[in-house]
């Protein structure tokens, strides 16, 4: 049988899919897969920040247009880039093993976040992580960071920033990590719901498929994430909104952390919960930090 995945052109997107391809012809090593590169609307507006231009299928709808024409089999997506909401004709079959959640400070002159100049520039464009840093540190200039990993790496290193932020999975994937400066404590910067993790979809009625691609997945790391995204829904859904939560199992249940943050760092309401179903934590935790008042820090996000 041959499988014929949707990729993104970028070098960590072709990285991850070719981590699928690895997996799947390692669990059935008579599979042949191909490879069909789609650039999506993300990777062609990369003059606007992301709050700018709407986060919701920016990186992955043109992806599942060609799932759902047949013209691939299936699609691997970064799973924070995947909207909260399914797509009709749609499946994800597989969440494989999650790599590393947290986020990290890359810098070419080596800075940690505590010891960053007074008002250095600091490339993000998400404000999730704008927020959390204006927390610790308001005296820093936030600059709009666009580009695919290796460029923004590049960026830094020419002095266009002395810091950016980006997530530790992706520059570990493409053997980047030297260029960390330093790799954010839970504590003081949680991720993005689903970040680290990857989804593959499928059509939902290829059922041979969704068959073959069930033995890549990796029930723990899906448990966690359906638990992070369920909290993003119970917020109203949004990559763009300034939301972070991380889930984790641990002697049969789900630990889950989430937090909704000012954009200016000033306001944030943190909370933690615990329970066996990943879905109900999270949906749980979103009304607790709604009823805390997450939907006005919400709401002035969604003004700004």
């Amino acid at each position: 049988m041959k499988i014929i995945f949707a990729t993104r052109p970028s070098a960590l997107a072709r990285w991850q899919t070719a981590h699928v391809i690895r997996l799947l012809q390692a669990a059935h090593p008579r599979i042949e897969c191909e490879e069909r590169v789609f650039t999506t609307k993300g990777d062609r507006m990369l003059d606007r920040p992301l709050p700018e231009i709407g986060g919701k299928g920016l990186f992955t709808s043109d992806l599942e247009n060609a799932l759902l024409s047949s013209e691939v089999d299936a699609a691997v997506h970064s799973l924070k880039d995947l909207p909260v909401e399914d797509t009709p004709g749609i499946a994800v079959a597989a969440i494989p093993e999650r790599e590393a959640a947290q986020d990290v400070l890359v810098s070419a002159n080596g800075y940690t976040l505590s010891n960053l100049p007074e008002g250095a520039r600091v490339g993000t464009c998400s404000l999730r992580r704008t927020a959390q840093i204006l927390a610790l540190r308001p005296d820093l200039t936030i600059l709009p960071l666009r580009g695919n990993v290796d460029s923004r790496v590049q960026k830094v290193l020419n002095g266009e920033y002395d810091a950016i932020i980006l997530a530790q999975a992706g520059l570990t994937r493409l053997g980047l990590q030297a260029h960390i400066s330093e790799t954010f404590a839970l504590n003081v910067m949680l991720p993005a719901p689903g970040q680290g993790a990857l989804a593959v979809q499928c059509r939902a009625d290829d059922v041979e498929t969704l068959n073959l691609l069930a033995a890549i997945h990796d029930p723990l790391t899906a448990a966690a994430v359906d638990a992070e995204r369920a909290f993003l829904s119970g917020l109203g859904g949004g990559c763009s909104l300034p939301v972070a939560a991380f889930a984790e199992k641990n002697n049969g249940s789900i630990i889950l952390t989430g937090a909704v943050i000012s954009v200016d760092g000033k306001q944030a309401i943190r909370l933690s919960a615990v329970d066996k179903d990943p879905h109900e934590l999270g949906e749980r935790l979103a009304h607790l930090v709604l009823e805390r008042g997450a939907a006005e820090l919400l709401k002035v996000s969604a003004s700004n």
